[in-house]
């Protein structure tokens, strides 16, 4: 689809819409939204681009490796954050145990850590869905069987 008005908005929109979403994961601790829904707008930003250029120019953007180490460093995020509780001598994700000095600080920061990590594992996951699921729609032939899947009467 070459439609210059829907590229032209696209390429204005999609900066902010990635901005908001920044801004809904950063203020997660203390309003609505976090990491699961700004992770969520993030990953629709990167699908948009994807609908709207193609997919090999939203995988220039985005590659398999890139949207794999994303997925798995968001957990790592998430899972240091309680690490670190824990060896602050709290439970797991106790985040007022954290050494930052005041724990309302602590805490604070303990949340944010949580909400970057959420954000970014289902930014890239999201991503990576959509990748596979047009994949696997390029690869179905016309009359609706997988490529390389024969048919009974064959």
């Amino acid at each position: 689809m070459n439609n210059i008005i829907i590229q032209t908005v696209s390429r204005l929109l999609i900066p902010f819409i990635q901005l908001f979403a920044l801004y809904v994961i950063v203020h997660g601790d203390s309003g609505p939204g976090g990491g699961f829904q700004g992770g969520v707008i993030l990953g629709a930003s990167f699908i948009l681009y994807a609908i709207v250029f193609g997919a090999k120019a939203g995988r220039e953007r985005v590659s398999r490796k890139m949207s794999d180490i994303l997925s798995s460093v968001g957990v790592l995020i998430y899972g240091g954050v309680g690490l670190c509780c824990m060896v602050a001598g709290g439970a797991y994700l106790e985040y007022n145990v954290l050494p930052f000095g005041d724990r309302h600080l602590a805490s604070h920061y303990g949340i944010f850590g949580i909400e970057v990590g959420v954000g970014v594992t289902v930014a890239a996951v999201m991503v990576t869905i959509f990748f596979e699921m047009s994949r696997r729609d390029r690869e179905e032939t016309t009359d609706g069987r997988a490529a390389g899947e024969a048919r009974a009467d064959d």
